[in-house]
């Protein structure tokens, strides 16, 4: 089976210093996929800087946290705070998705304005992924299917992580998690136009990667799989977000000429998504 593997930049159009970190990772590094945030306070310097670069292929990053809706807080109850912006993350989401507080007929009015919004720009949409990888969850990922299959789009990321063995931590449980979510996603998607990776790499190392960890992943690598990776260069990103992130070393990464060797003489094929699934047909 050839191995295959997408590079996708997630949180293009958040910020300015995510959105230049995606295309200097695409210009002189790996990344070969990148994906956007419909309601990013950068999206319309995110989307003439993707105009610019046809072989970066777009995707939607579906945001239900850690945002604002793109809807009324009033069409969206179930999805915001009582000062109308989303849930601050997944825990959060997670407790009121299993309480039955989240109305799934609100999630598709607000993932279809956040898709349209991006289509509205101009920019091709050829895959979805979403923020912090909510899509796994089961009924919101039935609504992502239909999303994709409605706008034509060939490709969606399941969070399939693998990752070298280490000691137990609070992040490979919710990658683990994050997994069980995804492989049952896998078993109720019916056979059609939208093509699923096989496994992700990088998600455990979320803001971590290094040129030796991207080397370390590589074994991983099977079937069709997709390396998730948060590259940036500004520093007033660190000033925005706490999330921890070493942005610009990410970048750093994705850029090192070791790294696409590597890729290289592992016999793995960097691939774009645009092409796969519903495009092929």
């Amino acid at each position: 089976m050839t191995r295959r593997l997408i590079v996708t930049a997630d949180d293009v159009g958040l910020h300015r210093g995510m959105t230049l970190g995606a295309i200097r990772a695409h210009d002189e590094g790996i990344v070969t996929a990148c994906s956007v945030m419909a309601g990013g306070a950068d999206l319309a310097h995110a989307v003439a800087s993707l105009r610019a670069r046809p072989a970066l292929a777009v995707g939607a990053h579906l945001t239900l946290v850690g945002a604002r809706p793109l809807s009324r807080a009033a069409e969206v109850p179930s999805l915001v705070t009582p000062a109308g912006d989303f849930l601050p993350g997944f825990a959060a989401f997670v407790r009121h998705y299993h309480a039955g507080r989240i109305n799934l007929e609100e999630i598709e009015r607000e993932l279809r304005r956040q898709i349209e919004r991006l289509l509205e720009v101009g920019l091709g949409i050829v895959h979805l992924n979403s923020h912090q990888h909510l899509h796994a969850l089961p009924g919101v990922f039935a609504v992502v299917l239909r999303l994709a299959q409605e706008h034509g789009v060939g490709y969606v990321r399941l969070p399939l992580d693998r990752q070298p063995r280490r000691l137990p931590s609070l992040r490979t449980l919710l990658v683990g998690v994050l997994a069980a979510y995804a492989r049952r996603a896998r078993r109720t998607a019916s056979a059609g136009s939208v093509a699923l990776c096989d496994a992700t790499i990088g998600i455990a190392e979320a803001g971590r990667l290094t040129a030796e960890r991207i080397g370390r992943l590589l074994p991983h690598v099977t079937g069709l799989t997709e390396l998730v990776c948060h590259p940036g260069l500004d520093e007033e990103v660190l000033a925005a977000f706490s999330w921890g992130y070493r942005w610009a070393a990410e970048t750093s990464a994705l850029c090192d000429a070791g790294v696409r060797t590597a890729i290289a003489r592992a016999r793995i094929a960097l691939i774009s998504p645009s092409g796969i699934g519903r495009r092929e047909e």
